[in-house]
């Protein structure tokens, strides 16, 4: 599947199976990310938590965060969307949904329900998506988790428009705060 979409219109210049379904990975970052922007302001403070850290799978990309380990939102974005960090997709999450009720957001976090620790259908919904479900706020990989071409690209045209998200992604290199497995 591809699509190339205009930013300014929408409009589609080139695509092809566009509302096919696929497995998204970590292009599912850029909705967890686009949600944790609108929903949490850069300086609050995320903590990773033990389900967090190790419900993800072995060897997949992280930022090296640990149980316990804390961090601004802006770090972990910074380490979601440059080191594509799995642990701080998972804390996000956590983070977003918890800030109505912190056990509920953990648990629905803890059992991989993205779409219930954050309003993330809704969002994608409010974006004109027709085509995906998602099970995860990294992409790790889920039967029930799958997105269309088309759908990310509307998510992703969301995502620009909002400048701190832009300023990320543009950005070559960020050096993360320490943590327990970095202390340097």
């Amino acid at each position: 599947a591809g699509i190339v979409m205009d930013a300014n219109t929408g409009v589609v210049l080139y695509g092809k199976n566009i509302h096919e379904t696929y497995s998204p990975a970590s292009i599912t970052k850029v909705l967890t990310s686009l949600i944790v922007l609108e929903h949490c302001s850069l300086d609050e403070t995320v903590t990773f938590s033990e389900s967090a850290v190790y419900n993800v799978e072995s060897n997949s990309s992280s930022a090296g965060y640990d149980t316990g380990d804390t961090a601004s939102v802006k770090d972990c974005l910074y380490a979601l969307l440059l080191k594509s960090a799995n642990e701080a997709a998972n804390a996000l999450a956590e983070h977003v949904a918890g800030s109505a009720d912190a056990d509920a957001g953990k648990e629905a976090a803890r059992k991989g329900c993205w779409e219930q620790a954050v309003e993330c259908f809704e969002k994608a919904a409010e974006l004109g998506c027709q085509d995906s479900h998602f099970a995860n706020p990294s992409g790790l990989n889920n039967e029930e988790h799958y997105v269309s071409a088309y759908d990310m690209a509307l998510i992703t045209r969301a995502a620009f428009e909002n400048p701190t998200f832009a300023k990320i992604v543009e950005t070559t290199y960020y050096k993360l705060p320490p943590n327990q497995k970095n202390p340097e």
